[in-house]
């Protein structure tokens, strides 16, 4: 079974002095030393100055900004999405989980810093609110035909085929639960 993004970096994390010298707490520094500020730039600067592969040197840029899943407490993650001029937007996220949760026992709700990734082997949706007044699910299924309200995911997010676009938790009618369940069940 293919392992979670979380199982995985917590296995760079265990063979990181192994591979690159330092623990994490080490590169945390070096990144806290760099006076850098932006996740691209952190990259940047371990890959150019202390020559780490870009995978270590994302992690370390991740950690170093706790902008990954496992940094934060995944409710205070949810919550900062739909706070201030999106709160009116969270009945809308939570008729989505209900919709996700509702194809099977082992889906997996792993909030990120702006969207909250839905797995089961591997992703299949997405929930963004991605304006005050709209929240984006993006649905993986590659072999389905965008048509009406099931768009082409276009520059909205490379990592789904799909994006629905909506603004009630009613928008979340039988349509989107039978898109859901099919990219849950191709996942």
């Amino acid at each position: 079974m293919a392992q979670s993004p979380e199982d995985m970096a917590n296995s760079m994390i265990a063979n990181m002095k192994e591979k690159t010298g330092k623990t994490l707490e080490q590169w945390l520094a070096v990144a806290k030393k760099s006076g850098e500020d932006k996740h691209g730039q952190i990259v940047k600067h371990l890959k150019a100055e202390h020559g780490l592969t870009h995978g270590f040197a994302n992690l370390v840029a991740h950690k170093h900004l706790k902008s990954d899943a496992g940094s934060a407490n995944e409710g205070d993650l949810v919550a900062a999405q739909y706070a201030g001029p999106k709160a009116a937007l969270k009945p809308i996220y939570d008729a989505l989980v209900k919709a996700a949760s509702a194809c099977g026992k082992d889906v997996e709700i792993a909030p990120k810093k702006t969207y909250v990734s839905l797995r089961r082997k591997k992703q299949f949706a997405i929930i963004q609110p991605s304006t005050k007044t709209r929240v984006d699910l993006g649905i993986n299924m590659k072999d389905e035909p965008a048509k009406g309200k099931l768009e082409a995911s276009g520059s909205f997010n490379a990592m789904v085929s799909h994006r629905v676009r909506l603004e009630s938790p009613g928008d979340v009618d039988k349509d989107v639960k039978a898109w859901l369940k099919k990219a849950y069940q191709a996942s």
